[in-house]
Order: C-alpha cells, then structure tokens, then sequence
C-alpha cells in the first residue's frame, strides 16, 4: 500500500489546486509579459545554433575542414536548444 504522499494522483491534485489560487490570487499576465516569455524562448532556441556555428565555422578554418564541424555542431546546438525550450515550457 503506498502512502497517500506518493501517490501521483494525489500530487495532481494538489499541483492543480496551488495552480488555481495563484491563477485567482495573481490573475492572467500582461500581454508584455507574453511576449517576453515568446522573445525569451526564441533566445533560448537560436543562441545554442548559433554558438554551434561559429564554433563549427572557427574549426572548420583552423583545421581547413571544408564544412565538417559546422554541420553537427549545428545539429547539436539546435538540439540542445529545443531541449532547452522544452524545459524551459514544462518546467513550474
């Protein structure tokens, strides 16, 4: 038998519950405040890209590599970037 602490279901509850009054004590944000939540997420995408490319482009140069490192850190920056967004979106 698990405790009533542990059980998920229950922990649902409770997190819908503290959601709701801070949604009746706080109210909706401001459209501003969206907004900056967008720019933000779009920042947290395109920064990780982008140092991939330039670390990938200054490789590249220094080892005359054609496009060898820029292609995956390209890859592996857009991916760290949409993990990161999705944190970021799920986190409380």
């Amino acid at each position: 038998m698990t405790a009533p602490e542990d059980d998920p279901l229950l922990q649902k509850i409770h997190e819908t519950r503290a959601r709701r009054e801070l949604w009746l004590r706080d109210g909706d944000g401001s459209v501003a405040r969206r907004l900056a939540q967008i720019g933000v997420l779009g920042w947290i995408i395109v920064m990780p890209i982008l140092v991939g490319i330039f670390a990938g482009r200054w490789l590249d140069r220094h080892f005359n590599a054609g496009l060898q490192f820029t292609a995956p850190l390209l890859m592996l920056g857009a991916a760290i970037g949409l993990w990161s967004a999705w944190k970021w979106m799920h986190s409380a």
